[in-house]
């Protein structure tokens, strides 16, 4: 048995097809067939069921990819020890980084890192937190960064920084008169929110729910993007929240439109966060370096009260 056949195993299981899998491994479709083949005869059982399109695995085909998983993951280990040990900070990276904190942060960092660390290769993809737990369980992204608490057994959470909401109010509006917002002067059905998916639009619903016991999800207008929110907002349409980071590069027109909350301010929790097996923790520890020192100049709340971005969660 190889590292090499269950690297194999793992590609049709993902891709439950021979061909895709033979591509994403560069190896010809025979070999890879005759690797998998010869492990099992030599396992004496059939890993995938072949008669089934697309292919399936079979009950006991399911157990060895489980265990196929962590022993690839775990012969990675070895190139990470040897980079330890040559004080190697480098080679390909895939960060997955949630919609709502892209825009703002990464043009926060990036210059800083790169020039920091030349020999990383970032590939930055933006995801949903769905999509990103799943790429972390499979081993297609090494690293994100999401709103937490996420209480995931695979993947461990290292906290960034604390982002506060702040309330985006047009002149229009009842409450553009306060100083000072309270999450009591939320209306659910007053606020324009993203759409379903975002965790964001999750703790904005439960920083409403700690007020109320019962929302009638009537929500009046639901958009992809924070940009859109603004607009729409300013077209009359309700007031919407924004998470801090976004509120610095608005227009000063826009920024009279801003309404910090009374303390603690509602806040979500921003980490990195990766899988359990903790591999390239050194590119981890410097992406979490590169962020939290530049971020602390620019966020500087203390008193802030979390809100999950989990549904029907809060957390303090």
């Amino acid at each position: 048995m190889t590292i090499t056949q269950l690297y194999y195993v793992l590609a049709v299981a993902e891709n439950k097809n021979f061909t895709k899998a033979a591509e994403k491994c560069f190896v010809t479709q025979p070999t890879l067939s005759m690797q998998i083949q010869k492990l099992e005869d030599e396992l004496d059982i059939l890993i995938f069921d072949r008669s089934k399109k697309p292919i399936e695995l079979t009950e006991v085909g399911k157990k060895i990819v489980t265990q196929a998983k962590n022993i690839v993951n775990e012969s990675y280990r070895i190139q990470d020890i040897v980079d330890q040990q040559k004080g190697f900070i480098g080679g390909e990276f895939k960060l997955g980084i949630i919609p709502t904190i892209m825009p703002t942060l990464l043009p926060m960092f990036l210059k800083t890192f790169i020039k920091k660390y030349p020999k990383i290769k970032l590939k930055i993809e933006e995801l949903t937190t769905e999509e990103i737990i799943a790429r972390i369980n499979d081993g297609h992204l090494d690293a994100a960064i999401a709103a937490t608490p996420l209480e995931h057994d695979t993947i461990k959470e290292r906290v960034l920084y604390y982002e506060p909401f702040v309330g985006y109010i047009p002149e229009h509006h009842k409450l553009h008169s306060k100083q000072k917002i309270n999450i009591s002067n939320l209306d659910i059905d007053d606020m324009l929110l993203l759409e379903d998916g975002h965790c964001f639009r999750e703790g904005i619903i439960n920083l409403c729910k700690a007020f109320k016991n019962q929302i009638d999800e009537q929500f009046q207008l639901e958009s992809g993007s924070i940009e859109t929110l603004i607009k729409l907002s300013d077209e009359g349409l309700g007031m919407t929240l924004l998470p801090y980071l976004h509120t610095l590069d608005l227009s000063e027109k826009a920024k009279g439109n801003l309404h910090y909350f009374e303390e603690p301010s509602p806040a979500r929790e921003v980490s990195i966060i990766y899988h359990k097996s903790e591999l390239k923790m050194q590119i981890i520890n410097a992406l979490y370096d590169v962020i939290s020192s530049i971020i602390r100049g620019a966020i500087a709340f203390q008193n802030v009260k979390i809100i999950s971005p989990l549904p029907n969660k809060n957390s303090h």
